[in-house]
């Protein structure tokens, strides 16, 4: 197939690169992370991509191009998507996301990055879903401005196309998993301060068309806030983010209905990790108004576990527990249902069936570290539904299922194991099992067969 030959050439060009190396800055899931002006005083053994991951434009180097890119092929098939509600693949989907960006600083205060995507889908009965084809678009262009604060922090203003996540992605992140990755049009402030990172946005989010440079600007949404990640010395071996994120959507589509919502979300995450212990727990309060009524929804979400470093394979035993609230009524005007805004499409596996709102889990995982570059990962996942009243929702917010006539709680039950091979720096190959089984509220208001998910992906970058 097209998207074969493409990935086997690619490999073929990354394999001579020497994995013994000298380390070197990882590659980073969001490339305007990566900063290459370290070549210019690097004495480690050399890469074959160097000469195109920093060209400097003057003298001093302080004006500067970097290229870079990327290829992921990905093989899925999933057996009666949706508990049977959607058509059957006859012989799974065939996906390529493929991207090229660029890097340029001006001296030491300005600088411009834009990425070119291209996604590619075949086999999906009845097409291409929103998030599996992009034919060619603009994934970032913006512009930084910075200005020095002091000798140690600064501010910079970035303008334009933009990827987005904030925290471990549990409201705002890029939807890696996807095919299409989720992009944003707008400003942020950038804000180096101590020992605090702050984030100050206003963006609304690309509305995504599968043709050839043809998205726009979502008017439908906005999202607008302040992130504030630190860490604060009161809290030893942790750290501590703390944030508001005004949204607005002219469709909120909830069981209750589909109107205009205005909702504010304040909420805080603590992170860390000591003597083997770490830990990551989170909680939101929401506000705001749909359509005439109040919004009063909240979530608390936790992964707690403990790594054995001294141990064979090096094993990490956790837990996952969360719970997101859901609507007590859907024939008043009050809405209590917790929206996650743009949150993982993997919230709890890759098969990205179920979502975070009015729900409760627990999910217990077992991750091993087989070999530096071997990962095993194998983890259960045990979800109910909160409020009988209300349904359960897919990670983009689409309604599964309304509540109907059932007064089960109990969703689904799903096992995953997925290994990782990353062989060289900048090559990784991934396989992924999940079967999940309905439960008995699935049961009862529609199709309940086991849904079952096999995903295989292949990923070069430069």
């Amino acid at each position: 197939m097209r998207q074969s030959v493409i990935t086997a050439a690619a490999l073929l060009l990354a394999w001579p690169i020497n994995a013994a190396a000298e380390p070197r800055p990882e590659l980073q899931k969001f490339r305007f992370h990566e900063d290459y002006r370290f070549l210019r005083t690097f004495s480690g053994a050399p890469d074959p991509f160097d000469p195109i991951k920093y060209v400097p434009l003057d003298d001093s180097g302080s004006s500067s191009l970097s290229f870079g890119g990327s290829i992921r092929e990905r093989y899925e098939y999933t057996g009666n998507p949706l508990f049977g509600d959607d058509p059957q693949d006859e012989d799974g989907v065939w996906l390529q996301r493929a991207n090229l960006h660029g890097d340029l600083y001006i001296g030491r205060n300005l600088r411009f990055f834009g990425e070119f995507s291209s996604a590619l889908s075949e086999g999906r009965a009845g097409g291409p879903s929103p998030v599996d084809e992009n034919e060619l678009d603009v994934q970032n262009a913006f512009a930084d401005i910075s200005f020095p604060v002091d000798r140690v922090n600064s501010f910079t203003l970035r303008a334009g196309r933009q990827e987005l996540q904030f925290g471990t992605g549990r409201l705002v992140d890029v939807r890696e998993g996807a095919n299409v990755r989720r992009t944003f049009d707008g400003v942020r402030g950038l804000v180096e301060v101590a020992n605090w990172d702050l984030d100050l946005l206003a963006v609304r989010p690309r509305r995504d068309e599968n043709g050839i440079f043809d998205d726009r600007t979502n008017r439908d949404e906005v999202l607008w806030g302040v992130y504030a990640a630190g860490e604060p010395q009161l809290l030893a071996a942790s750290g501590l983010d703390l944030y508001y994120l005004g949204f607005r959507d002219d469709r909120g589509s909830f069981v209750q209905a589909v109107e205009d919502e205005t909702r504010h979300s304040i909420g805080a995450r603590l992170s860390g990790n000591r003597q083997g212990w770490d830990w990551n727990l989170e909680a939101a309060y929401q506000f705001g108004t749909f359509g005439d009524g109040d919004i009063a929804a909240w979530t608390a979400a936790s992964d707690t576990g403990f790594k054995f470093d001294e141990t064979l394979f090096q094993p990490r035993i956790g837990l996952r527990a969360n719970i997101a609230s859901g609507d007590e009524d859907p024939a008043d005007d009050e809405l209590q249902t917790f929206n996650p805004l743009y949150p993982r499409g993997n919230y709890f596996s890759q098969a990205a069936v179920l979502g975070p709102r009015n729900f409760f889990n627990l999910n217990p995982h077992l991750n091993f570290q087989i070999t530096e570059e071997f990962a095993l990962n194998t983890d259960a996942n045990f979800y109910w539904r909160l409020e009988k009243k209300d349904g359960v929702y897919s990670p983009s917010g689409q309604i599964i299922r309304g509540p109907g006539q059932s007064d089960a709680r109990y969703v689904a039950t799903g096992v995953s194991v997925e290994a990782t091979w990353a062989p060289l720096r900048n090559v990784d190959f991934t396989a992924i099992y999940t079967h999940l089984a309905p439960g008995a509220f699935i049961e009862e208001t529609g199709a309940s067969e086991s849904v079952d998910f096999i995903e295989l992906t292949a990923r070069f970058r430069f």
